[in-house]
Order: C-alpha cells, then sequence, then structure tokens
C-alpha cells in the first residue's frame, strides 16, 4: 500500500509585486530639488547682487586688492561657498524628514518579519524609507564634514545616536539602530537591522542597540535584534547572529562572535598583560570622571531649582 505523502492543504497564493517606480522618482526629485532650492536662490541673489559688480567685473585685479568692498568681498568668497555647502545639507534633513514623517504616518516602524511575495503595505514603506535616506547617506558620509552623519540620523527620525559616536563608511548603519554615547564603528563594519532570508525571502526587521562605549574594529556584522551592552569590543571580523546579546566588559571575537580570554587576546593583540591592566585602568577611571560629572550636574540643578 502506497501512502499518499502529498501536501492536501491549500496551496500559498502568491502575487507579483510591481515596483512602483514613479513614487521613487518623486520622492528623490522632492528631496533632490528641495535641498538645493533656497540655497541657490540664495546664491543667484549673492551672484548678482554682490559678487558681479564687486568682483568679476572690476577692471584690475591691483583694484581689488585695494579696494575694500572687494577685498572682503574676494577673502569671504570660500566661506560663501561653505556656507551654501552647509545650507544645503540642512535642507537636504529637512526635506528627508518631511517625507519620513509622512511615511512613519502612514505605516510606523515596528519590528517584525515583512513578507516580500505577497502585498504589504508595511514593505511598501519599508522600502520607500530604505530609499530616501540612502541619498542624505551618501551627502554627509562622504562629504567634507562626515560627522554630521549623526545629526542627519537623528534629525530625520531613521536612528538614535548619542553623542561622541563615531561611524566609518558603511553599507549599512542608516536606520533603526540605536547607538549610546562614545562608540565606534569601524570601517565596513554593519549594524544590519534588517537582513533577508534567501534571495527572495521574508525581511527580518528588528532594532539593532549599542550601549555606551562599543568598539566595533572593523569589518564587524550585527544581527537585527541584537544588542552590544556597555563596554563590549569586537575584533575585527567578528560577527553577531541574531538577537545575540553580550555581556558587555569583555572582547568578542569569530564568526559568530564568543568572548575571548585574557591569554589568547595578549596572543591575538600582540600585547602584555601590563597593557591590558592599564587599558581596565584607563576605563575605570574614565567611569569614574563621568559619575562625578554626572553627579554635579544633579547637584548643579538641584541648586538651581532651590
Amino acid at each position: 500500500m502506497i501512502e499518499d505523502t502529498s501536501d492536501s492543504g491549500p496551496e500559498l497564493q502568491r502575487e507579483i509585486v510591481q515596483f512602483q517606480y514613479q513614487k521613487y522618482m518623486a520622492f528623490f526629485f522632492f528631496i533632490y530639488i528641495g535641498s538645493y532650492l533656497a540655497p541657490v536662490i540664495a546664491l543667484m541673489f549673492y551672484l548678482f547682487l554682490v559678487l558681479k559688480p564687486y568682483f568679476l567685473e572690476v577692471d584690475s585685479f591691483i583694484v581689488v586688492l585695494t579696494s575694500y568692498d572687494s577685498l572682503i568681498i574676494f577673502l569671504t568668497l570660500p566661506l560663501v561657498v561653505i556656507v551654501f555647502y552647509l545650507s544645503h545639507l540642512f535642507f537636504l534633513g529637512v526635506f528627508t524628514r518631511i517625507l519620513w514623517r509622512y511615511t512613519e504616518k502612514k505605516s510606523p516602524t515596528r519590528d517584525g518579519i515583512i513578507p516580500r511575495n505577497i502585498r504589504s503595505k508595511t514593505a511598501d514603506y519599508y522600502h520607500y524609507r530604505s530609499f530616501m535616506i540612502k541619498y542624505g547617506k551618501n551627502a554627509f558620509v562622504k562629504g567634507i564634514f562626515p560627522w554630521l552623519a549623526n545629526w542627519f540620523f537623528n534629525f530625520v527620525g531613521a536612528s538614535v545616536i548619542k553623542k561622541g559616536t563615531t561611524f566609518e563608511e558603511s553599507v549599512s548603519n542608516d536606520r533603526h539602530i540605536k547607538v549610546g554615547k562614545n562608540c565606534y564603528i569601524g570601517v565596513n563594519s554593519a549594524l544590519a537591522s534588517h537582513v533577508v532570508e534567501g534571495i527572495f525571502g521574508n525581511i527580518i526587521y528588528f532594532q539593532v542597540e549599542a550601549k555606551d562605549n562599543v568598539t566595533l574594529g572593523g569589518f564587524n556584522v550585527v544581527g537585527p535584534g541584537s544588542e552590544l551592552r556597555n563596554n563590549s569590543y569586537l575584533l575585527p571580523m567578528a560577527a553577531a547572529t541574531k538577537y545575540n546579546i553580550t555581556k558587555g566588559n569583555s572582547y568578542y571575537y569569530g564568526m559568530p562572535l564568543h568572548r575571548i580570554f585574557k591569554k589568547k587576546l595578549m596572543g591575538y593583540l600582540k600585547i602584555s598583560e601590563d597593557d591590558l591592566n592599564r587599558a581596565e585602568e584607563l576605563r575605570i577611571r574614565q567611569e569614574n570622571a563621568k559619575l562625578n560629572s554626572s553627579k554635579k550636574e544633579e547637584t548643579n540643578n538641584k541648586e538651581k531649582l532651590k
């Protein structure tokens, strides 16, 4: 007797999800044109009302050097260019924030698994936000003031990044992450809040959190839902799978990552035990200094309230 081992359940109905090019183009041009509109108008006024009559139309360069107005305009021209560039970055953040808030009202960001083979409002707005953050991210990170990228992500609302944290260039680290104070995220290290299971699988989307004083040495990957607690140090190429939680105050290496003990750490970094002791003493002094400063702030605030 041959048993029927075929699946008798209902067949999964798959749908073809169409890529909506017009919406992506509308988002891009809204941000791109909006970020340049006001700075370009101001620059045109400066060009035709100030720069052209007092500098460009001056016949002799000697006159430029001897005329007070022309000399001031000549010397401040680099400053005007920097102000134009910074105003462009500011309006880039403003218009990205407008669209980001709009998409959050339509479909708020939340942890979960997003299907890709059926029509889904959550999946659509997930892709919209993923697309619109990329232009601003590249403009800040690859620009002449890359440290302003933290302001951009916080201002838009894509991530929460506290003071003293440094991000090196990476393909990720742009949304749904929460990073504490004094962290260093090394080159090509990814706090991957979203991954795709397989080629056309579901999207795993969970917030990644790094507490204070976390260091990623470089080429690290931290999966969705993971938490790096205070003073977690990931050596280069260490990787955390999904939903990992470190204990903190330790060094981690390997794939998947695990704690590295003192003897192996000394051999890996080629340092002595005295070097490790000095590093630990420095960390303790820094923590004590932070506690003392926080206590002083509390006492000052209490005195002000009195």
